[in-house]
């Protein structure tokens, strides 16, 4: 069984930044989804879906990172693959300003997951 770390220990400025993108990110997919219930019509419907995934792992991913849970790095694989799908969706509405922000900050979001994914508490 894997031990957890000392909370008392400081998150390492990696995993700091990665906490930050991911919050950033599930703010931006939360204002997305607003913006897609406001507009309303099937595509709105399945981009809401893969940007709603997107900001409950998000959200999840920061809170295990912040309680150093021993299944962090595996978290941090799937929220960078849910961040890759939303960003996907995303771009299939170019012409929306919000969904071309969404995207931005998904991406940022999975690029920095997937190096937190690989690395140590």
């Amino acid at each position: 069984m894997t031990q957890q770390p000392a909370t008392a220990t400081p998150l390492s400025k990696e995993m700091q930044d990665c906490v930050q993108t991911c919050m950033t990110c599930h703010s931006v997919c939360e204002e997305t989804m607003s913006s897609c219930l406001q507009t309303g019509g099937p595509a709105q419907m399945q981009i809401m879906r893969a940007v709603m995934d997107c900001a409950e792992m998000t959200r999840m991913c920061a809170d295990m990172m912040m309680r150093r849970s021993p299944l962090m790095a595996d978290m941090c694989a799937m929220c960078a693959r849910a961040c890759d799908m939303s960003a996907e969706a995303c771009m299939s509405m170019p012409e929306d300003a919000q969904m071309m922000r969404c995207a931005e900050a998904c991406r940022r979001c999975a690029d920095s997951c997937r190096s937190m994914s690989g690395a140590s508490m």
